[in-house]
């Protein structure tokens, strides 16, 4: 049976690709650092599919927790690894924590950095496997440090994709909008005037994913609204550029 990892997997996109490639017949690897939560999916997801879901703790802006991540991925090859962990600060970055700071760094660069090089190796060996890595939108324009990461992820990502690819490794950065998830939420975020329009579904983010991973995309942007926006972002006067990073955290 074909063996995937997520991170993140107790919500919104990282549950959406747990459910996902459960359905398809995959056994899993949850990562996360909610004991509790992460063995409620696991039941869930075994109940349901009859697949085997390993539970593996770990807070991934804790070094040595995700080290023992990366030694989980250099055990065997796996067909699929997705870095979904990530979280948002609501604050200016002048006042903000600057510990919180540091563990978006950790979680969203660092380990998805050390994440994806450990994974390599085992895939480069059986000529084959895929990484998706949850970006966002917020990585084509100037949004503060939490942009910056993601637009990190996007270069990241595509780059390794034009390296492996030819190799039997396929790597793709997921960039979506807003979703309907938690993530508004744990940070405390005011989001009521937000257009419905602009609010994507975790399925349909997912779905959209999986399809462009299959169609060989290294970057994926769910739904045509999203795809309008970053195409108009890139011609947008560096005026306009400037106002959405003055609104920006």
């Amino acid at each position: 049976m074909p063996l995937s990892m997520i991170t993140g997997p107790t919500a919104g996109i990282g549950y959406a690709f747990a459910h996902a490639l459960a359905s398809e017949g995959h056994d899993l690897v949850l990562v996360s650092r909610d004991e509790h939560r992460l063995q409620h999916v696991g039941d869930e997801l075994s109940t349901a599919y009859g697949v085997d879901c390993e539970i593996l703790r770990a807070d991934l802006s804790d070094l040595e927790q995700t080290q023992l991540v990366e030694g989980r991925l250099r055990k065997e090859p796996f067909d699929i690894l997705v870095n979904n962990a990530g979280f948002g600060v609501n604050k200016p970055f002048h006042d903000t924590d600057l510990d919180a700071e540091q563990a978006g760094l950790d979680v969203m660069v660092t380990a998805v950095m050390r994440l994806t090089q450990a994974s390599l190796g085992e895939m480069l060996t059986a000529g084959r496997g895929d990484i998706i890595n949850v970006s966002s939108v917020a990585g084509f324009f100037p949004r503060g440090t939490y942009g910056a990461h993601k637009a990190w992820v996007t270069s990241f990502s595509s780059w390794a994709n034009v390296r492996y690819r030819r190799k039997g490794v396929r790597v793709m950065a997921l960039c979506p909008g807003f979703v309907r998830t938690e993530f508004h939420q744990r940070m405390h975020a005011d989001m009521e005037n937000t257009a419905d329009w602009m609010w994507l579904n975790a399925d349909d983010v997912v779905r959209a994913a999986l399809r462009d991973l299959r169609r060989g995309k290294a970057v994926s942007i769910p739904s045509k609204r999203y795809k309008t926006i970053v195409a108009i972002s890139h011609l947008s006067p560096r005026r306009l550029t400037e106002r959405i990073a003055r609104r920006g955290r």
